[in-house]
Order: C-alpha cells, then structure tokens, then sequence
C-alpha cells in the first residue's frame, strides 16, 4: 500500500472547497494511506485523528499563537518526522499557499519522494505573491520542485507555468455532489423557507452563497439595485469582513429594504435556499473556479457571473461564447449596468432560461461529479508514481 502525505493549512471541522476535495478524493481511494499534516486552531482540536481515510496530525498548541508564516516552516518538519515513521511514497500540497512552501523545502531533502501540487487558490495570484514576498524563493520552489501539479482551472494552470513549473499539468476541476443539490425538496419546504426569509408575492430574489469579500464584487450587486425594478431583492448567505461596509453601501443608495444578509446555514440546507430563490449571482473580480456556480447550476438556477479567472471554464454566455452552449449569463467586472442588464433579460425571456440551465446543468453532471474527479486524481497519481 502506498503512502501519502498531505500538507493543508486547515481541514475538518474547518470546511471550505479544498478541505472537501480532500475528503472527497481520499475517501475514493481506500488502497492509499493517507497522512495530513495540518493546523490545530483549538485546543477542542485533537493533535491526532483519524477523520474518513486521512491520519491527521496537527501542528500548534490550538492558541492561534502558530500564524499561518509559521506554519510553513513547521509543517516541513513535522514532515519530516513523520517520514521517518511512514516513509511516505508521495507528497500532496493542497494550495500553493501556505503548502507549496512545506512541500518544495520536503522535497528539497527528499527529491525520491514524489511531489504533487494542487491549486485552488480563490484570491487573484498577484495577491498571493505579494504576500509570499517574505519567502518569495521558498514559494516559487513550491511550483519547481513539484513531479505533477494539478490545477481547478485553466488560469491557474496558467499561473503554474508563469511560477516556472515545466512538468505534467492537468487541469482538474473542483467537484460536487450534484444529486444533492438537484434533488427535489419536499412537499411546502420551499414556501417555508421563502417565509422565513420575507420573500413576497412577485418579488424576484437575487442569492449569493459565500463569503462577503471583495473579491465576490457584492458591492457591485447592491450598486446594481436602484437600475432595477422595486421588486428585484439581493439575499446573501454567509459573512465576512465587507458586512458592514455593504450594509452602509445600501443605506446610502436608498435600498436596505432590498438588501438582506442571513448567515451561514448548514452544507445540507444551501440546495433548498438556492431554490428558494430566483437567480445566482456573483460578478467576482477574480476566482480559482468557484465551486457556488456550478452548485447554482445543478440546483437549475439561472446564473449572473464574469468570466474572471476559472469562471470562464463553465460560464458561457450566448453573446461572448457562440461556439458553445449558453451555461450563464456573462458580465464585465465592476458593472453595475451590465447585471441589470442581465437581471431583465433573465425576467424577459423565460424559455430562454429554460434552455440555459438544462445546458448548465447538463454540463454539471458530466464534467464536475466527485466520482469522476477523484478518477482523474487517480490517475494523475498512478502516472507519477509509475515513473518512481
């Protein structure tokens, strides 16, 4: 049985995309061994565990006084340690940042160990590089040094070549659990939640899943409002360091009864709120991929995004893509104008709509199923670690 170690920043209880890409590809592979090496943020974290099919080891004493810097150089030789223990036939980066650093000074002392390195950056990758400065030879050593790395987009792949990397690439994106989100709610739980929410008769609801970033451009959303008939609503489920920054932006354009913030509700809820509403939107100013579109997508709602960084791998439009079928509709970054645009002609053209998310969610189904993915992972690790 072969061995792997992984280096994450976080994982469970903590919960984002490449945490679940972890667990979901692991959990597909139950002839490896997996080891991680990760963060303990709280002492109610335990340094050991073993969660599905991933030993997880965890680094710091759970005080936070461990930063994210720190870490890099730790988990290196936590690394270390445990190779002397596991002799690990391969090592697995999840994100250059923060893990590529690790990885790249582990491989440095253990070039027969093979190296892979996933990217699922969500910020612009001149952001990351500007905070990686500290360590700027270290970071780049993190793409070198790798035997195979794996991008959730063609953007990121493309910044893996720019970083120097001149091995095997493949682009693999995030996957989902697409049954789950297109499965049909019971019987009145729709009217329930829309209750819950204050969604009114004729009232027309824009949704957001994620984080309130600037990245996510809900700025933008809200400035979009007063172009907008009275009954079109923006609802937002999540939180983040822009809350109150947005609320205040609402207020002063006149729209804070159009205006609604709900936090966080369970992984297992997102499909029925999506559902609940009308249209997905985020006209992000970057992204790795995203996985909240293609969620929107097989829950069969209409989506209003740009095509910046790896949103141009699935979002379609009909007049910027006519060689492809229409999955969304596409909008410059920072245009207010252009998402109401967008919003009317979603309300204006129903059949249309029809079409466009049968194509989206068609699309979701065949390129984006965790089966599928953790097939393609497979596949990338028995080509590398047949050339041992």
């Amino acid at each position: 049985m072969k061995r792997v170690l992984i280096f994450s920043l976080a994982y469970y209880p903590h919960v984002g995309g490449a945490e679940v890409a972890i667990k979901e590809i692991t959990g597909r592979m139950p002839d490896i061994e997996f080891h991680m090496v990760t963060m303990r943020f709280s002492v109610a974290e335990a340094r050991e565990e073993k969660i599905g099919n991933v030993f997880v080891h965890r680094i710091g004493n759970g005080s936070g006084k461990l930063s994210k810097f720190f870490f890099q150089f730790y988990a290196a030789r936590k690394a270390v340690v445990l190779h002397r223990q596991n002799k690990f036939d391969g090592i697995w980066a999840m994100m250059a940042h923060s893990s590529g650093v690790p990885a790249g000074l582990f491989k440095t002392f253990h070039p027969e160990v093979k190296y892979f390195l996933t990217l699922q950056e969500g910020d612009p990758p001149e952001y990351i590089e500007r905070l990686m400065l500290p360590v700027w030879p270290l970071f780049k050593r993190g793409f070198t040094k790798a035997d195979a790395v794996v991008a959730e987009s063609t953007f990121l792949g493309r910044w893996a070549r720019r970083m120097g990397f001149t091995g095997p690439l493949e682009v693999i994106p995030n996957g989902m659990d697409a049954d789950r989100f297109a499965q049909v709610p019971a019987t009145g739980l729709l009217e329930t939640i829309r209750t819950k929410i204050g969604v009114k008769e004729d009232e027309t609801w824009l949704i957001h899943t994620g984080r309130l970033v600037y990245k996510n451009a809900l700025d933008i959303v809200i400035c979009a409002l007063p172009l907008l008939p009275e009954h079109i609503h923006i609802f937002m489920i999540g939180d983040g360091p822009d809350k109150s920054a947005l609320a205040e932006l609402a207020r002063e354009l006149g729209v804070t009864a159009r205006t609604h913030f709900h936090p966080y509700v369970p992984l297992t809820d997102i499909p029925n709120y999506l559902k609940a509403c009308d249209v997905f939107i985020r006209p992000s100013r970057s992204e790795g991929m995203g996985n909240s579109f293609i969620e929107a997508m097989a829950a069969e709602l209409p989506v209003i995004a740009t095509q910046e960084g790896g949103i141009a791998d699935f979002l379609f439009d009909a007049k910027r893509n006519p060689d492809k079928e229409t999955t969304g509709w596409a909008v410059d970054k920072n245009s207010p104008e252009q998402i109401a645009e967008a919003v009317e002609d979603i309300l204006a053209h129903p059949e249309q709509v029809a079409r466009v998310k049968e194509n989206a969610k068609k699309m979701v189904f065949e390129k984006y199923d965790w089966n599928l993915i953790a097939a393609q992972m497979r596949s990338v690790f028995d080509r590398v670690f047949e050339n041992r």
